[in-house]
């Protein structure tokens, strides 16, 4: 009896233990959510391909500002009359006639997009792959033309040309009028062109002219397309340097005087709106002090094939290229004007084109 008792007594003890909490497992935490991303249409911009970066310096190449000697003081009126209106600072695109498209492209629609940028991977593939063995032509005959024509250079002029002709053939067609006021090939001359498009320098090599042309110092570096242009003795210029551009005009004046052409966009820049804007002086001041007349030139239907700012596109049409009489230079005992060859120049390259896309005369294209 006092067992079972001592046992009930105990057994109630035993109920009110508190019992002891198991302990808890640690839950995972969850992973972090995922980021968002975008997802990036085949359509959406790319930047150009490797190989039509490679063949931009030729386009670049005479783009480069030079040093004004009658520098504008309009420039703040030009630049708050144009932010002012902007529908006035641009020209919408149109079809002229022959397939020259003038202007500013619109934007395609996503298949003709598609076909634009193929076309342009096209056009940078066949460009390099035909430039590689006429660089090796250029480098096998460099040793006699240094030794005969280091200043003209005249095979290596040709080898440009028929590079030139030869990448823009299956692409688009270029036709030119006037050639009856093109200089002798062994008569020294300044040509001057409106700047729209990365394929201008493509397009005036068609002139059949030997002309150099003024490049900043990197392009010299591209693999071949560069490296021909050091063989072709186009000239170097580092934009930064003022003392770099001074040395560059008076390197142009002796290049002249040797009997070698000189090219140049006195815009200074390629548009962004698709006109014309002003001229500057630097490659009239090289004329008037060579003695050499200047040849103007009117390019029609570049930005159309390939719109500024959008070098990875390319679209099918004509550029018509038009040669102006030349620019005399001043007579012996006249005192050189080299606004007077800028403003006559520039009058006669903006004949040929749609009232709407030449600009003030005092409008100074941006710099990119």
């Amino acid at each position: 009896m006092l067992l079972k008792r001592t046992a009930g007594a105990a057994a109630p003890a035993r109920q009110q233990q508190p019992q002891r909490q198991q302990p808890q497992r640690q839950q995972p935490r969850p992973p972090p959510p995922a980021r968002p991303v975008a997802a990036r249409s085949p359509l959406s911009p790319r930047r150009p391909p490797l190989l039509l970066a490679a063949a931009a310096a030729a386009a670049a190449a005479a783009s480069v500002p030079f040093p004004d000697d009658n520098a504008s003081s309009s420039n703040n009126n030009s630049s708050s009359s144009s932010s002012s209106s902007p529908a006035a600072s641009s020209s919408s695109g149109r079809d002229i006639g022959a397939g020259v498209y003038v202007g500013l492209r619109p934007p395609p629609s996503a298949l003709g997009l598609l076909a634009a940028r193929l076309r342009a991977v096209l056009f940078a593939a066949w460009t390099f792959a035909l430039a590689v063995p006429l660089f090796v032509v250029m480098v096998a005959m460099s040793p006699l033309v240094l030794l005969t024509d280091k200043s003209r250079r005249l095979a290596q002029h040709f080898v440009n040309n028929l590079w030139a002709c030869a990448s823009t053939a299956p692409f688009f067609r270029v036709t030119v009028e006037g050639a009856e006021h093109l200089p002798k090939n062994a008569a020294a001359a300044v040509y001057v062109a409106n700047h729209a498009s990365f394929v201008d320098i493509f397009s005036l090599f068609h002139l059949m002219r030997s002309f150099k042309f003024v490049s900043k110092t990197s392009n010299f570096l591209i693999p071949v397309v560069g490296w021909s242009m050091f063989l072709t003795g186009h000239v170097m210029i580092n934009r930064v340097d003022r003392r770099s551009q001074i040395k560059c005009l008076a390197q142009c004046v002796d290049l002249l005087g040797a009997g070698a052409s000189c090219l140049f966009f006195p815009e200074g820049t390629r548009s962004k709106d698709g006109r014309m804007h002003a001229f500057k002086r630097g490659a009239f001041s090289v004329a008037a002090k060579a003695g050499v007349p200047v040849v103007p030139v009117t390019l029609l239907g570049t930005a159309g094939v390939m719109p500024n700012g959008r070098e990875g596109e390319m679209y099918g049409g004509a550029v018509r290229i038009v040669v102006h009489p030349p620019v005399p230079p001043p007579a012996a005992g006249e005192k050189a004007d080299a606004g007077a060859m800028a403003d006559a120049a520039r009058r006669a390259v903006a004949s040929a084109l749609p009232a709407d896309l030449v600009a003030a005369a005092d409008d100074e294209a941006p710099d990119e």
